[in-house]
């Protein structure tokens, strides 16, 4: 348009390398191409123009938070020849609707975090990554605490459900190994360990959390229950560690670990490849945080049992033995997540794995055979029908071996064979070695012969040291006596 003030239309034209046409067109209208366009009409009828006002609408104002798939439903039922290719167009126009007239949407508030002062703590399932143990499926759950401002985390495997004594056990974990705590600490509503409690075991347990996190020099928090977004620092950090534990299992090629130490050996190195990632800001945040206690607090449940004749107590459903020579006293009892440690007075006596009961009042059992080997070796035939037998035994080849012996020899004999190979794996430490050959001799389709297996693992005579005993000669006794009693003479 510039070269047309002094120029005719086609020298114009030429100098600006558009075609002559193109510059009478733009000489005629100099519209821009977008100012030109006409907005389409329908194409085709509106399918819904018929009930949208009339029917929808009514519903949409009746119950605000109905779906639009459950309109798309009622409307086919209403009105068969719609067809079913409305369903997109319906969502549309129900959206559009609800932009115009719908109701208030709750409003997230993006926060301003500052180092050092806010912690999180939730825990998340971990039961689908199907990780074993030893073969033995892991249900559990993953403790998740986290730093807002630099994105500390640690994480602890949790057997049990979301109870205080994880919380505490967890919580404490991650702030030693942190070196500080927060100004202020905030958790999920511990909806499962609420479940079920009265007013005064509610109470307790407010009281416990506040006295954790006063111990800490913490402001204690909870989130409202069912408002993920309150703990949404930590919620997304959810995915992503479970995402990278899935990963690691996969790059191992296995899920099985030998035993639980090694699954959490492996969860905690999978935190410290995160924390690493982000350690410039974690030494940056260190100076904010408050110093730690002299000594951790609580992080137990304790209670007192009695060891009854039966060789063990009962708590929470559960019976463990214990020795024998414990029948009778008082035992104090700290319970914590995976283990109980058992306390008679002020002296610690032993640990024991923590088992819980099963749902509708199914009891469960904690049996070491060690415990009772003295008494059943007296009493063989009580393994028959001993109530806990399948635990007792320490193995599923000792199953095996037992259920084989009873098929095809008296019930007398295979108790006294049973309890037999028990008290050989007691007595010389061989209760792995022990279950390796019952696998063989029954893989081999014989039956366990105790006599065979107390020789084969019997000491080898050409292994024992041959001790030679020199004898002392009797003269330098006699001398001896001889001269204590010319000293009495004299």
């Amino acid at each position: 348009m510039k070269l047309r003030q002094n120029e005719t239309t086609e020298i114009a034209a030429a100098k600006a390398s558009i075609s002559r046409a193109t510059a009478f067109r733009i000489e005629k209208d100099p519209r821009l191409a977008s100012r030109k366009q006409h907005s389409r009409g329908r194409r085709r009828p509106d399918p819904l123009a018929d009930i949208f006002d009339a029917e929808i609408v009514p519903l949409l104002k009746a119950a605000p938070g109905i779906r639009a798939v459950a309109i798309y439903d009622e409307m086919l039922r209403r009105h068969p020849d719609l067809g079913h290719g409305i369903r997109r167009t319906l969502e549309r126009r129900i959206r559009s609707w609800r932009a115009v007239h719908g109701q208030d949407q709750e409003v997230i508030f993006r926060q301003t975090h500052e180092p050092g002062r806010l912690g999180l703590s939730d825990f998340t399932d971990m039961g689908k990554l199907g990780v074993t143990i030893a073969g033995q499926p892991l249900d559990h759950l993953l403790y998740h605490f986290r730093l807002v401002w630099s994105g500390f985390e640690h994480a602890h495997v949790i057997l049990g459900g979301e109870s205080f004594v994880a919380l505490a056990e967890g919580l404490q974990n991650a702030l030693w190994s942190l070196g500080g705590a927060p100004l202020s600490h905030r958790s999920d509503s511990l909806s499962a360990a609420f479940r079920n409690l009265d007013a005064d075991a509610r109470a307790d347990l407010t009281r416990r959390y506040e006295d954790l996190c006063a111990h800490y020099g913490m402001t204690p928090t909870r989130n409202n229950k069912g408002i993920a977004h309150e703990n949404g620092s930590i919620e997304s950090a959810h995915g992503h560690l479970k995402k990278a534990v899935h990963d690691a299992l996969l790059m191992r090629a296995s899920k099985d670990f030998d035993d639980l130490d090694a699954y959490r050996a492996f969860v905690d190195e999978i935190v410290g490849r995160h924390n690493a990632a982000r350690l410039t800001r974690i030494k940056a945040e260190r100076p904010h945080l408050k110093a730690l206690p002299i000594r951790r607090t609580t992080d137990f449940e304790e209670m007192v049992v009695t060891v009854t004749r039966a060789g063990g107590f009962t708590l929470r459903q559960v019976f463990y033995t214990v020795p024998s020579r414990l029948i009778g006293h008082r035992l104090r009892v700290r319970l914590y997540d995976d283990r109980l440690e058992l306390f008679i007075g002020g002296t610690h006596l032993l640990n024991l794995p923590r088992a819980r009961a099963g749902g509708r009042g199914k009891r469960e059992q904690v049996v070491n055979y060690h415990h009772v080997i003295h008494s059943l070796r007296k009493k063989p035939m009580a393994l028959l029908h001993l109530t806990y037998r399948d635990r007792l035994l320490p193995g599923q080849e000792y199953r095996k071996a037992f259920d084989s012996l009873l098929e095809h020899r008296s019930d007398k004999d295979a108790c006294r064979i049973m309890v037999g190979l028990l008290a050989l794996a007691h007595d010389k430490g061989c209760e792995r070695d022990l279950a390796g050959e019952l696998q063989r001799t029954l893989d081999a389709g014989d039956l366990p012969d105790l006599g065979i297996m107390q020789k084969r693992f019997a000491p080898d005579p050409a292994q024992l040291p041959t001790v030679s005993v020199k004898l002392a000669s009797l003269d330098s006794y006699e001398a001896l006596i001889g001269t204590a009693l010319r000293g009495d003479a004299a």
